[in-house]
């Protein structure tokens, strides 16, 4: 069995003391990203005072955001009561989506982030392969979307990577069992697609900055899991 973005070494970095330490350097980060620092010589700056290891600053730069830009996503999500309408069509971060419910049915640490959305390590580099996860988390996925009555979805996969032609293929497959009409694209460059769209369904704050709605139906799909190792930053 795989564990999608586990490594042994976070049994220690985010529990206990290691924990409480990331969670007072999170306010400290987000002290200086609201006073218009970036965040990557802020987390440098703070993971260096706390001796954080690299996989510890991630997580600090992927849990905080300046309080102008969690607002502005804020704005724009279209799950929130009085928030706007559901569109019949979502838009979908294949990778990024399906990777980070690989990783909560792993049991490897998700991050409960401070503009609410559910993110993850695991980082994908070019590479990709399916593992006993995937067929469950892309169902997990279907499911919510029909609690939610949409009725067709588009993912996006990015071309380069590995795999994202048999991805394609078990997203296709899987949808079979669902009330939904289902296609995938496989393209050079998903950011660039995603950020003009509406309906977006995705974890990455740089699409979420720039597209015109998204949905936040991840952390609705995390608290359906019996064993979930959720950390707020």
């Amino acid at each position: 069995m795989s564990r999608r973005g586990y490594v042994p070494e976070d049994e220690k970095q985010f529990t206990g003391k290691q924990l409480e330490l990331l969670q007072k350097a999170a306010d400290e980060v987000q002290f200086l990203l609201d006073r218009g620092y970036d965040v990557k010589p802020v987390t440098t700056f703070v993971g260096n005072h706390y001796l954080f290891s690299e996989r510890q600053r991630l997580a600090l730069a992927r849990s905080v955001s300046a309080k102008e830009y969690i607002q502005k996503r804020m704005n724009k999500e279209l799950l929130q009561t009085g928030r706007g309408y559901l569109p019949e069509t979502v838009h979908i971060d294949g990778f990024n989506t399906i990777i980070t419910l690989e990783v909560a049915l792993s049991g490897a640490p998700v991050f409960y982030c401070r503009d609410g959305v559910l993110r993850d390590l695991a980082g994908l580099r070019g590479t990709y392969r399916i593992i006993d996860k995937t067929q469950a988390a892309i169902e997990l996925l279907y499911k919510q979307l029909g609690l939610l009555h949409i009725s067709e979805a588009v993912f996006y996969l990015d071309a380069p990577v590995s795999n994202s032609g048999r991805l394609s293929g078990l997203i296709r497959q899987c949808a079979k069992g669902y009330n939904i009409s289902v296609q995938t694209q496989i393209i050079p460059d998903v950011d660039r697609i995603l950020e003009q769209m509406d309906g977006v369904i995705s974890g990455d704050a740089i699409i979420l900055n720039r597209c015109k709605s998204w949905l936040n139906v991840i952390p609705a799909i995390a608290e359906q899991l019996e064993s979930i190792w959720r950390i707020q930053l």
